[in-house]
Order: structure tokens, then sequence, then C-alpha cells
């Protein structure tokens, strides 16, 4: 879609954020969890002070994504990205994660998230990483998918912790330089 921008997220924005963030996740993941852990998680990971946290964390970088065309001022989707210490795992120095891609539903095959892929792969290639890292859990089927198809491939596994149950995520891996091994 060539009517998407990318914004990078500053406090101004943290309003913006919570709304996507709270209404991509509720999309994707409703169907599958109980209403008190997706409501739990939610208050959580979506709260004005944990996002805006998030937001001056120097070594994390949000993205909304917009429809210029449709509606400029409500993000479509958004992009979370973590380096070294700021990383849900790894905190290796040499990588960058991406903890979050999210496109609201309607937007869905209509290339959102590669573009937001490619913005964090663009990311990655400034800051001279050595490979790209996601968690993605077991039974989202198509993000498993659309990361293969961008060249992903599962190196291990890890517990997600939705609410009060554990939940297992894929962890894939893109190698942007050769190893050394």
């Amino acid at each position: 879609m060539s009517n998407i921008t990318l914004k990078k997220v500053s406090i101004a924005n943290v309003a913006q954020l919570q709304k996507i963030g709270m209404t991509t996740f509720s999309e994707t993941f409703t169907e599958f969890n109980t209403p008190e852990n997706l409501n739990k998680y939610l208050v959580e990971s979506f709260s004005i002070e944990k996002l805006t946290s998030e937001i001056n964390n120097t070594s994390s970088k949000f993205y909304l994504a917009l429809d210029d065309v449709k509606d400029d001022t409500n993000p479509i989707g958004y992009l979370k990205v973590n380096f070294g210490e700021s990383q849900t795992e790894l905190k290796d120095s040499k990588s960058l994660e991406i903890e979050r891609i999210y496109v609201l539903k309607e937007y869905q095959g209509k290339d959102v998230g590669q573009l937001l892929y490619q913005k964090a792969l663009t990311i990655a290639k400034q800051s001279n990483v050595e490979y790209i890292w996601l968690g993605v859990w077991e039974k989202n089927v198509r993000a498993i998918n659309f990361y293969k198809k961008n060249g992903f491939i599962t190196f291990d596994t890890h517990i997600f912790k939705l609410g009060d149950e554990q939940q297992t995520d894929f962890m894939m891996k893109l190698q942007l330089v050769p190893c050394n091994e």
C-alpha cells in the first residue's frame, strides 16, 4: 500500500500506541484465550505508565503505521524493536529483537506488516547487528508463515505468560551476516 507512512512514536503518541496495541492484541488473541487472562495482559502490558517507560528507553523504538488516505490520525499497525539489555530474552549486543509487529485485521494481507518488517530490517542493518530475532506464539500460524517467508528460521522455544497461562513461543532468527561457527 503506497498510502501508508510510518511515524516514530514519541510521548505525544502514547495514547495512540496504547489504543492500537490493545486493539491489535485483542483482535489477534481473543478467540484463543480466556477474557480474564487477556484482560490481565492488556492492563499490565499496555498501561500508559509502562508504555511511557518503554518509549523513553533509548534501546527500544516504536513506529506507528498510518493510512494517509483513510485516516492519518488513527494507527493501523505498529512495530516495536529492542536492542541490547532492552531485549526480552537474548540481550545480545549483536542482535535486534522484533518484539511486536501488529496490524489491524482489516489491513492484514495488504503489506502493512511487510512495511513494518522492512523498517525493522532497515534499523537492524543501520545498527550493524548480526541477526534479528523474535518470539511468536506456536499457534499463530499466520505470523509464523510471515516470518518464514521473510527468511526466519526457528532456533528455540520460550515461555510467554498471558495472564495465568503459560504459552509456548517459537524463537525465530534471521541471520544478517554469516556466522563464524
